[in-house]
């Protein structure tokens, strides 16, 4: 057995969200993801939060300047290749992690984390109006129904509905909107998940998606559809962490835009097919079973 060191060097990428002490969302999913996709996961904890499967009993938000210091100290080690946002708590933090991003030449996946899935609360009112220009600095930004209502002032109750919240996002200085369909009933057994990518996100689709803006004189939106078999569970805590994280962990492995997407997508269902059966709640979805492309 050899005694020699036998170091890898994974891509890495950074994840700025809340820390779930139940272990099922937040930071401590995102991280699970990332390693599934063979990324190595470095974290910015916003908020520690008193929750489990059952519910949140307590969010406790990190003063923001801690925030940039946990960002810059991550920054100046490490080569992120991508970075994403989830539960950011307060204005401040918002409006601080806006800032940060701003400088960051990585790609920057915002998760608007703003209702669990146990429909408990996760940000302030005010943080909700700072989410602006954090939505400018996205190059993709993962809302699911609920979310994509709040930020756009408008239901979002089928897939027409989200295709229109997600041109409104990009016109807004998204990159690309992700609506998620878990929360719509488009025939009952399927989830629509639809994708919308901006002109202005050229280089990061790839080749075939900028030739889709191409042929269409460069000014529409390209609308994209996935559909899935709907899993039958409500064990989806921690799903929108697991799914936001594969698709930067996808990112800074340099996977163009539409690929990291659908891709991840496609695995969710195993994520909550093989979700964690935990705790006296729904449970989890299982970061781990994404079987990351490897």
């Amino acid at each position: 057995m050899t005694r020699e060191r036998e170091p890898v060097s994974p891509p890495v990428a950074l994840t700025i969200a809340g820390s779930d002490s139940g272990g099922g969302a937040g930071v401590q999913a995102d991280l699970k993801a990332m390693t599934a996709h063979g990324v190595f996961g470095t974290a910015v904890v916003t908020a520690t939060t008193a929750q489990n499967t059952r519910g949140v009993e307590d969010v406790h938000a990190v003063p923001a300047d801690h925030v940039a210091s946990q960002y810059d100290a991550v920054i100046e080690d490490f080569d992120v290749g991508a970075v994403k946002t989830g539960m950011l708590a307060t204005a401040p933090i918002v409006e601080t992690a806006a800032g940060l991003l701003a400088r960051c030449p990585a790609p920057v996946v915002v998760d608007p984390v703003m209702v669990a899935a146990s429909g408990d609360r996760l940000l302030s009112p005010a943080a909700e109006d700072a989410y602006e220009g954090l939505i400018e600095r996205a190059t993709l930004v993962t809302p699911n129904a609920d979310e994509a209502a709040v930020l756009v002032d408008d239901p979002v109750e089928t897939p027409a509905d989200a295709a229109a919240a997600g041109r409104e996002l990009v016109a807004r200085g998204a990159g690309a909107a992700l609506v998620k369909g878990g929360h719509l009933d488009e025939d009952g057994e399927t989830v629509v998940d639809t994708l919308v990518i901006g002109d202005a996100g050229g280089d990061e689709r790839g080749d075939a998606d900028a030739a889709e803006a191409d042929a269409a004189g460069g000014t529409e939106p390209t609308v994209v559809r996935f559909e899935n078999p709907r899993v039958a569970t409500d064990a989806t805590h921690g799903s929108g962490c697991a799914l936001s994280s594969a698709i930067a962990a996808r990112l800074a492995r340099g996977e163009p835009l539409r690929e990291a997407v659908g891709s991840a997508v496609g695995e969710m269902g195993s994520a909550i097919r093989r979700g964690y059966d935990v705790g006296e709640g729904p449970g989890a979805v299982n970061p781990t079973a994404f079987d990351g492309g490897m």
